[in-house]
């Protein structure tokens, strides 16, 4: 550091040395989110272009390396030359940034991809990127090191980022390596990410990309998008015996993903309660003018006043739960922060409802109450997409739109569209009127009802709490981050964890059989069901809408099952509780499950030593333990115990494995867990359910996937 500073200490970044200098700029950070989204901007050119009408597929392939590659059917980027740069259009798109057809040329009517940087980003992040044109009947192509162009020598194998390099010194060269098939197009695009930028840990999500693809073959219907992920990776952990005969783990995966019913059946596809309504579908555009600069013949800019057309498509439907899910998009972008589109979509809703319900006030017995936003939004699902020519966005990730006109715009088109369904003189939707104001009216009171009774969570001692219930063994401590509810599986094991547990901070809630499955249970039945009634009065801080999490009484609720498939279950169904009713506690990473062991292997030890007890948590870990022991001399006593249940165990035991800190195993669950529990609570019911008909179609579909080794008989 220096106190001089002039104009010899400035910096002035060139061409895509900036990208390299500050990449979170660009893409947010350089670990795996930051990689994913390097993907999304190759993903969304080519969606671009099938969006525009051209291609009907695009294949993602991750490969074994850690490259990936995009291929699309669409018009193939411009191979000609760009007159003002002398540049092919391919050298233009992937090393200039802030070039692109996506500037109002008329290539795109609308687009993603907006700033002219994505695949130029991508370039400059990249240890190497290839990319392959099919146009005119030609193959063409060029390859880019660190986003300079140039050409790998591979010696005739497989391309590799470490290939010797040799840069274009005087004029780039677009080669022709091939024939393309007549009246073929299309990109493919494959690139090597820069380690040199990302993270050591950086790698490609195969679930959010599936998820990304899902959601892409849902907004645009009629688009195939295939992944296929070719990594070992993809296929790790430790086979059991059974799976050694199967194929179905040791190949590539691969997914396809396509919806003729675009945001309709993706409404589908996220609703997961009972309907009130069916799924509406709202569709309108609107005008505006925004004053913007335009290139001009001369090479200038002008502030020049346009036109512009905002279409808006809306899906939306109320279910029976209180959760509420909203997707919002621009130009197929998605925008998870929201932005000026979902504004004026909840605006209008909350408008529209509020006039709704004051008109049949008589019927619903509202009073002088108002409904509130909450009120409306409870138990809806909606996808929300708008198309707009050159959308403002707030940074290059586009999370949010900030283009002001399309708010007005929004509100009108669901104004309009929702009028018409409440006038509407059709038995059908008169019926579902009433319904979705009688729900959201019901919304309503619970809340101010909850309000007015609210009372402020305390810890009581056990002469205090009369309220609580009978089978708690509460714990002395009041200190809320201190203190830790386990919830245990039967009374057997509440009988040797309470020998176990430290009575000062540790308290023990024990439940019987299985909790009702929540999932498809009204909010009224799950709160008569005493265990599950036991459970949200016990953590103390509410349920549902009113649960508050500064009013739970315990810093940690800790699930603690049996090691079986009915273990399973009750974890399962336990983590449903929490996710439709608790979620707070699961966001917050207060929820944990319990790792109690599987094995107790006895380490007999020669002499008057003594022997030596340990624990192993799965099959696998059994095995390894026990070849070591047998490489190394020592032997150990069989049978090898087998821990069916907690209460197998005894007092020390639990307490050295599964309850003291110090030699415990806790699974902390996220909201990725719960959903997955969640899934898993619909393949029980899809199982063990009344409904026959979709379980025999489950079966047929799936026998193929099968492994008869894999049966225990």
């Amino acid at each position: 550091m220096t106190a001089e500073y002039s104009a010899h200490h400035l910096q002035v970044l060139e061409g895509l040395e900036a990208v390299r200098k500050r990449p979170g700029m660009y893409i947010g950070s350089n670990g795996s989110p930051g990689l994913m989204h390097c993907l999304w901007e190759i993903i969304d050119n080519s969606v671009d272009e099938a969006v525009a009408g051209n291609g009907t597929r695009i294949d993602v392939v991750l490969f074994e390396d850690g490259s990936v590659q995009v291929a699309d059917r669409g018009r193939g980027v411009p191979v000609d030359v760009e007159p003002r740069t002398g540049l092919t259009g391919v050298e233009v798109v992937y090393t200039k940034l802030h070039a692109g057809g996506k500037f109002g040329g008329g290539s795109y009517a609308a687009s993603g991809g907006l700033h002219g940087v994505g695949a130029s980003v991508v370039n400059a992040l990249s240890e190497r990127l290839d990319v392959e044109v099919d146009r005119g009947g030609k193959t063409y192509a060029m390859s880019f090191h660190r986003g300079e162009p140039g050409i790998f020598d591979d010696n005739g194998g497989e391309p590799r980022p470490d290939a010797p390099f040799t840069p274009f010194e005087e004029r780039s060269e677009l080669r022709v390596i091939g024939k393309a098939p007549k009246g073929a197009t299309g990109t493919r695009v494959r690139y090597w990410a820069d380690r040199q930028i990302f993270t050591k840990d950086a790698a490609f999500q195969l679930g959010e990309l599936e998820n990304r693809a899902r959601q892409t073959a849902f907004l645009v219907p009629g688009l195939e998008i295939v992944v296929r992920d070719e990594r070992p990776a993809a296929h790790s952990g430790t086979p059991t015996d059974a799976d050694q005969g199967s194929d179905a783990e040791t190949g590539p995966i691969e997914t396809s993903y396509l919806y003729e019913g675009g945001i309709s059946e993706f409404v589908e596809y996220l609703a997961s309660d009972a309907p009130v309504t069916d799924t509406w579908r709202i569709q309108g555009s609107g005008s505006f003018t925004e004053t913007v600069p335009v290139l001009q013949p001369d090479g200038h800019m002008k502030a020049t006043e346009v036109q512009r057309e905002c279409e808006v498509d809306v899906a939306l439907r109320w279910g029976t739960g209180y959760e509420t899910t909203i997707r919002s998009f621009v130009n197929i972008i998605a925008t998870p922060k929201g932005g000026t589109h979902q504004q004026g979509f909840e605006q209008e809703l909350l408008k529209t409802l509020r006039g709704q319900v004051e008109q049949n006030a008589r019927r619903l017995k509202v009073g002088n109450d108002k409904l509130e936003k909450d009120d409306v939004l409870a138990g809806l699902t909606a996808v929300l997409t708008v198309t707009v020519p050159e959308p403002q966005f707030e940074g290059q990730t586009k999370e949010v739109l900030g283009t002001p006109a399309v708010r007005a715009i929004v509100a009108k088109v669901v104004r309009t569209e929702l009028a018409q369904r409440f006038t509407s003189t059709r038995r059908d939707d008169k019926n579902q009127a009433s319904m979705l104001l009688d729900k959201i009216v019901s919304e309503m009171k619970a809340r101010v009802s909850a309000r007015a009774h609210k009372e402020t969570q305390r810890r009581k001692t056990a002469l205090e709490s009369s309220s609580l219930p009978a089978k708690l063994v509460d714990c002395r401590s009041s200190d809320v981050a201190q203190t830790e509810l386990f919830v245990v599986e039967g009374d057997s094991a509440l009988g040797t964890a309470r020998h176990a547990r430290n009575s000062e901070f540790q308290a023990l809630l024990p439940i019987r059989g299985k909790i009702l499955n929540v999932q498809k249970a009204s909010v009224s039945d799950m709160l008569g069901n005493a265990e599950c009634a036991a459970i949200i009065t016990t953590i103390g801080a509410g349920s549902g809408r009113s649960f508050e999490l500064s009013g739970a009484r315990y810093g940690k609720i800790i699930l603690m099952s049996d090691a079986d498939v009915d273990g399973a279950h009750i974890r399962t169904l336990l983590l449903t509780l929490f996710f439709r009713y608790m979620r707070p506690l699961v966001e917050a990473g207060r929820v944990f499950s319990a790792v109690p062991p599987l094995h107790r292997v006895i380490v007999m030890n020669p002499g008057s030593k003594p022997n030596e007890m340990i624990y192993t948590y799965s099959e696998a870990e059994l095995h390894a333990l026990l070849a070591k022991l047998q490489k190394a001399g020592k032997r150990w006593q069989d049978p090898i115990q087998r821990y069916k249940g907690l209460g197998e165990m005894d007092a020390d035991q639990l307490a050295n494995t599964t309850m003291e800190k110090s030699g415990r195993l806790l699974r902390r669950v996220t909201i990725e867990d719960a959903e997955a529990a969640d899934a898993a609570v619909r393949t029980f019911e899809l199982l063990m359910g009344s409904e026959v008909a979709p379980r025999r179609e489950f079966i047929m579909t799936s026998s193929d996937r099968l492994s008869r080794e894999a049966i225990d008989a």
